[in-house]
């Protein structure tokens, strides 16, 4: 009931929760990462499926581009840019550096500037609502994606694991 009464009174609700939101899916998807041996960061179930480590890339850039969209910012490149074989301490380092960048982002962010419209993939306009949306249902379809990939290969994902 009392944090239902804070969000009642918090004036930007949908982007409190969003910001709630990121430690725990930061923490999960970065042990899922994490979790994955180095030697299987090339693993893809089927033909058609991206590599574990295009999954991990592809986490990286959806978070920096989304997050820049949401808050108005100009989105993070890496210097050199990142390929899905560059290895797992290089992928792992720019996932948390992508996390880190939606922190400061969401941290900018106010639920009055989301219908804003702004340019999203391919083009296409849309609302900072939909790339705030968009970026939290991201993070739940690629923990599951990653968790997909480590039971493939007899691993526990993190949420899975009993109580440490």
């Amino acid at each position: 009931m009392a944090a239902t009464a804070v969000l009642a009174q918090d004036k930007n609700p949908v982007t409190t929760v969003a910001r709630e939101m990121l430690p725990r899916q930061q923490k999960n998807l970065v042990a899922a990462v994490e979790e994955m041996p180095a030697d299987k960061f090339d693993f893809h179930p089927t033909e058609k499926q991206m590599t574990f480590g295009h999954l991990v890339l592809h986490i990286a850039e959806s978070n920096n581009y989304l997050c820049s969209k949401i808050a108005d910012l100009t989105e993070v490149k890496a210097a050199v840019q990142l390929k899905e074989s560059d290895g797992k301490d290089k992928l792992v380092a720019a996932l948390k550096a992508s996390f880190d960048f939606c922190s400061t982002a969401l941290a900018k962010v106010d639920d009055s500037k989301l219908g804003d419209e702004v340019e999203l993939f391919g083009g296409r306009k849309g609302t900072r609502a939909f790339a705030l949306i968009a970026l939290t249902n991201d993070w739940a379809d690629h923990y599951s994606s990653a968790a997909m990939y480590l039971r493939l290969n007899g691993l526990l994902p993190p949420t899975a694991q009993p109580k440490k």
